[in-house]
């Protein structure tokens, strides 16, 4: 694929803008709320429409139903059978968008507001993730436009239950293996180091969530006629918890750590080179005194070490004024972020050992198990790898950051077990886009770079 092609494509992209940022915002205006089942029918208008999109590129597109909301599969056979085949990730699903009342403006009623780095897009969905689906978008109309289609083979993959943590996707990659086969899954679903740097993640923590549920005795009792004898649940439960860290924030939890890969010498000294300003990245959320290890950076925290955080607690009275009672029950939910080469089979029976060898014999005692999913490691010498980070150095005219992800992206765990594929994490959203929250936002500036950075990955990919 010639470099004068690539460059023509640029121009189409860029001569398209205002219609690139008018289309994002009508497939914003559909309320897609995948948690809320009064918009199922916005969920299938929102699919609806992105199939129709993709039929208008060449695209042979059609909805997969589930029993919860369709997935939108859509193929292009590319210039030739023998051109790379990449699949493509995104999903059309938002986020309620509930306190309404936060909103500076309606939340489906988008708006284009100014900034201070210009120009931004003011909507539910407007980053995560139709703004991000956007990017590849519009790469995929400029090349239809400048060479009647992609220069690669192109699956698009998109699914509307991601916000609720995709429980029919497996199933369908399952059953449409033949069809996903490709040679890697490109997802922009990430964020930017900065405005101004690009950034791929090339690494996931994974996830176990958990609740505990202990029960001691029949009954609430009266902490009068009782207190002193009776063994207080919640008095037991705290205490366990409190225990769950040591005093330099190492977690207690039996067996936690292993297969943990300690960083590797090249790793520090890239994340050191970042500059990460910890006490910034804590005081926009109000916080000023680290948590984690001690001893450990704060990229190696975020990024290369394992977390254990109770996210909830509850028990006995919890209306207002005064009622003395001593609770019969306690419960708490306890989430794990895990890294590579941790098992999460062996995380949750360690949790179980961890609560059970602190109760007394009259306890009785319940772990449920939400969610296990393994850290995921992208392999850094990839060669689609290596071809993002030379289009974005291109674009944005310096080096792109190899970041750790501190969070959790299932759907990458799932490509990797049932189609045998690595993904390719190419985002370009902020750390300052409020997803989730009220008056979440996309950067029109990101929305172009990604757009623009989109068409040449697909240029470069073609010369493999």
């Amino acid at each position: 694929m010639s470099q004068d092609q690539t460059a023509r494509v640029l121009a189409a992209l860029d001569s398209a803008r205002t219609a690139t940022e008018a289309s994002l915002i009508d497939w914003l205006r559909i309320p897609s709320v995948s948690a809320q089942p009064a918009h199922a029918a916005d969920c299938r208008h929102a699919a609806e429409w992105l199939a129709g999109e993709l039929v208008a590129l060449g695209f042979e597109a059609g909805l997969r139903e589930t029993p919860g909301h369709p997935v939108v599969i859509a193929t292009h056979p590319g210039p030739s059978p023998d051109a790379p085949h990449i699949l493509i990730y995104g999903h059309y699903d938002v986020q309620p968008p509930e306190p309404l009342a936060l909103w500076d403006s309606p939340p489906f009623e988008p708006q284009v507001v100014p900034g201070p780095r210009g120009p931004r897009l003011v909507a539910r969905g407007a980053v995560d993730d139709k703004g991000q689906v956007m990017t590849w978008l519009a790469a995929l109309r400029a090349w239809n436009k400048v060479a009647g289609g992609p220069p690669v083979r192109v699956t698009v993959l998109v699914e509307g239950e991601e916000e609720i943590g995709s429980p029919n996707l497996e199933a369908v990659l399952a059953a449409d293996k033949d069809i996903l086969s490709a040679d890697m899954v490109l997802i922009s679903d990430t964020n930017m180091w900065d405005a101004a740097t690009p950034s791929l993640t090339v690494s996931l923590r994974g996830l176990v969530y958990t609740q505990i549920d202990l029960r001691l005795g029949d009954r609430d009792l009266h902490s009068g006629l009782f207190g002193g004898s009776a063994a207080n649940v919640l008095n037991l439960l705290t205490k366990i918890l409190g225990e769950l860290k040591d005093a330099d924030g190492r977690v207690q939890i039996p067996g936690f750590y292993d297969g943990v890969q300690e960083p590797t010498a090249e790793q520090r000294a890239a994340w050191e080179a970042l500059g990460f300003d910890e006490a910034a990245f804590l005081g926009a959320q109000g916080l000023s005194v680290p948590g984690g290890e001690r001893g450990r950076s704060a990229p190696e925290r975020l990024w290369a070490r394992p977390t254990a955080d109770i996210n909830g607690i509850w028990g006995g009275y919890m209306g207002e004024g005064s009622k003395t009672v001593i609770a019969c029950e306690g419960h708490a939910k306890l989430s794990c972020r895990l890294v590579p080469g941790q098992d999460p089979q062996k995380v949750i029976e360690g949790i179980r050992e961890f609560v059970r060898s602190r109760l007394p014999a009259d306890a009785q005692f319940e772990l449920q198990v939400f969610a296990s999913g393994p850290g995921i490691s992208i392999p850094m010498d990839s060669p689609f790898v290596q071809a993002a980070r030379a289009v974005l150095a291109e674009e944005f005219g310096r080096p792109a950051v190899m970041a750790g992800g501190g969070g959790s992206i299932p759907v990458v765990s799932s490509f990797k077990s049932i189609l045998g594929l690595d993904s390719l994490l190419m985002g370009f959203g902020l750390d300052d886009d409020q997803v989730h929250s009220p008056n979440e936002k996309f950067e029109l500036a990101c929305l172009h770079a990604g757009a623009r950075s989109h068409a040449r990955l697909l240029g470069r990919l073609a010369q493999r």
